[in-house]
C-alpha cells in the first residue's frame, strides 16, 4: 500500500513538475526524486496553483474585447441572521468601458451560496445585477464567504464577498 501511494505521488509530481512553473523557473524533468521530495512539491503545488478550472474560465472571459467595471460595492454584511434562514444581496455592476461586458460566470466558494447574474452583454453605460443566495442553515457563528465573477476585464475573476453572524 505504501509503494502505491508513493507511486501515485512520484506520477503526480512528474505530470505536475512538467505541466507548473514555479517562481518563474520551469522544471521539465523528475529524475532522482524521493518521495520526501515529492510531498514537499505536492504540498508546494497544492498551496500556490491555481484551479485549472478557474484559469480556464479567466482566459475564456479575457478572450472577449476587454472592458472596465465597476460595482455598487464588493462586500456585504447581512449583520445577524438566523440559522437556516437563506439570504440574498444583489451587487450592481456598472460598464464604464467601451466595449460590452461579458459576465460568463460567478462561481461562489461553496455550495451554500448560489449565483444569479445578467446573462446578456451589458452595454458601456449600462448596468447589471449579480445576486448571491446564501443559505446559513449548516452554519453558525460567523461565516465568511466568496464568489469569484468571471469578466472580460483585465485583472479577471473579480472577487465579491460577504459577511454574516448566524444565531439560534
Amino acid at each position: 500500500m505504501k509503494s502505491i501511494k508513493i507511486l501515485a505521488i512520484a506520477a503526480l509530481c512528474t505530470f505536475a513538475l512538467s505541466c507548473n512553473k514555479k517562481e518563474g523557473t520551469a522544471v521539465s524533468s523528475t529524475e532522482n526524486i524521493d518521495s520526501a521530495q515529492a510531498s514537499t512539491v505536492v504540498e508546494a503545488l497544492s498551496q500556490d496553483s491555481v484551479n485549472p478550472d478557474d484559469a480556464a474560465l479567466a482566459k475564456e472571459a479575457q478572450s472577449k474585447p476587454l472592458t472596465t467595471i465597476a460595482f455598487s460595492e464588493t462586500d456585504h454584511s447581512f449583520g445577524d441572521i438566523k440559522k437556516g434562514e437563506k439570504v440574498e444581496h444583489i451587487y450592481e455592476v456598472t460598464n464604464t468601458g467601451t466595449n460590452p461586458l461579458i459576465i460568463s460566470n460567478v462561481k461562489p466558494g461553496c455550495g451554500c451560496t448560489v449565483p444569479d447574474f445578467t446573462k446578456e452583454p451589458i452595454l458601456p453605460g449600462k448596468k447589471g445585477k449579480i445576486t448571491l443566495h446564501f443559505d446559513s442553515t449548516n452554519f453558525d457563528g460567523a461565516v465568511n464567504k466568496a464568489a469569484d465573477v468571471f469578466v472580460n476585464v483585465e485583472k479577471a475573476p473579480v472577487r465579491l464577498t460577504f459577511s454574516a453572524n448566524i444565531t439560534q
